[in-house]
């Protein structure tokens, strides 16, 4: 299904990246979907609700320098800046209600608790909350045994997205889909990556979320960062390597569990 497709006659399917702990690599996946979506042919924002940091506009900015500087024709996404305060949350509001002609809006939140992010994830239709294979962030969302590591109960942030998930439901009927991303898995089978998998699929049934592959711990990630680039913008990169081919490969993993309306992974071949 094309973009213009499916922008016709419905609501852009708003995606928000939530995690209220930093080094997750939250705002790397938001760019990267939000770019791929936009390689594919829809028609996509994206809205910054860091205003201190601005990493998703900082590197939406690099990307569209480094395109002019070398005459480059990088899909890019628009990109609006948000800054938390007392009308934030009805700013956000009003961008949502006003956006017209738009297949997707991909939001990423600050790394912490705060009203503008608490209305982000309310309009949400998919959630995604990037955590690092470790029980350090695990502890976002759910609390283990500390002798069997088996889950005892869920966190504070997996009730505030059952909380969003739920009111939504009752406005609306829509049910919103919430997915847990294990980025920077180690590539061993060690047994902190078997405990943490467990735990996950264990507390997946309880909460309701779905468990994707996301993007390894990678040092192309940090040098893309400078010129704006992705993984999928092949005829920019130099020295395209084997780890670029992994990196692709779990970028494309990464889209097709998110399940997004229209979405076929033809589309990153």
């Amino acid at each position: 299904m094309a973009g213009a497709d499916l922008a016709a006659g419905k609501s852009a399917h708003i995606i928000v990246l939530g995690n209220e702990k930093g080094g997750s690599g939250k705002s790397t996946t938001a760019v990267h979907i939000g770019v791929a979506l936009a390689h594919a042919g829809f028609k996509v924002a994206m809205i910054d609700l860091d205003s201190r940091q601005r990493t998703v506009a900082r590197y939406l900015e690099n990307r569209a320098a480094f395109a002019a500087s070398r005459d480059l024709a990088l899909p890019t996404p628009d990109v609006a800046v948000i800054a938390d305060g007392p009308e934030a949350a009805a700013e956000l509001e009003l961008r949502l209600d006003q956006a017209r002609g738009l297949d997707f809006i991909v939001i990423d939140t600050p790394g912490r608790d705060s009203e503008l992010a608490r209305a982000a994830l309310a309009r949400a239709d998919t959630i995604v909350t990037p955590i690092n294979d470790s029980f350090v962030d695990f502890d976002l969302i759910g609390q283990v045994d500390p002798e069997t590591f088996a889950v005892k109960r869920p966190s504070f942030y997996a009730e505030l997205i059952w909380d969003a998930r739920r009111a939504r439901a009752k406005v609306d009927g829509v049910q919103v889909d919430w997915v847990v991303l294990r980025n920077r898995l180690s590539t061993l089978e060690a047994r902190n990556r078997k405990r943490v998998g467990a735990a996950l699929d264990a507390l997946a049934k309880r909460v309701g979320f779905r468990v994707v592959g996301g993007l390894a711990e990678r040092v192309i990630f940090r040098e893309f960062f400078p010129r704006g680039l992705t993984l999928l913008d092949r005829s920019a990169l130099e020295d395209f390597s084997l780890s670029h081919v992994g990196a692709r490969a779990e970028l494309r993993a990464l889209l097709a569990g998110l399940n997004l309306p229209g979405w076929d992974p033809a589309m990153l071949a």
